[in-house]
């Protein structure tokens, strides 16, 4: 049985490779940190799906962390110019819907 929040956090992956690789050309440091945040999210949910109790919860919310780090990463983008609207609004899309996902799992 496919895990949602894994499979949206895959395809964010994903729908990062452009805008991150753009990124790297203005500000290599901005965008590791973005893709580490962004493999972060995937992996945090992945282990978490193999724990319980509160160690479980634990995941999920580190998971809810790096998505929030990338969330701010990718506007802080925007804000020095490096990145255009269009070029992250399908990432913010699926970015705020696996914020909600995580939310979900975390309350």
């Amino acid at each position: 049985m496919a895990f949602d929040a894994l499979e949206i956090a895959i395809a964010l992956c994903a729908a990062l490779r452009e805008p991150l690789e753009r990124l790297r050309q203005h500000d290599p440091d901005l965008a590791d940190q973005a893709r580490r945040a962004a493999n972060g999210v995937a992996l945090q949910l992945s282990e978490a799906r193999r724990r319980s109790g509160k160690d479980r919860l634990n995941r999920y919310r580190m998971a809810a962390g790096s998505a929030d780090e990338l969330h701010t990463a990718l506007r802080l983008g925007q804000a020095w110019g490096h990145l255009d609207a269009a070029s992250v609004a399908e990432p913010l899309a699926l970015l705020d819907r696996l914020q909600a996902m995580c939310w979900r799992l975390t309350h």
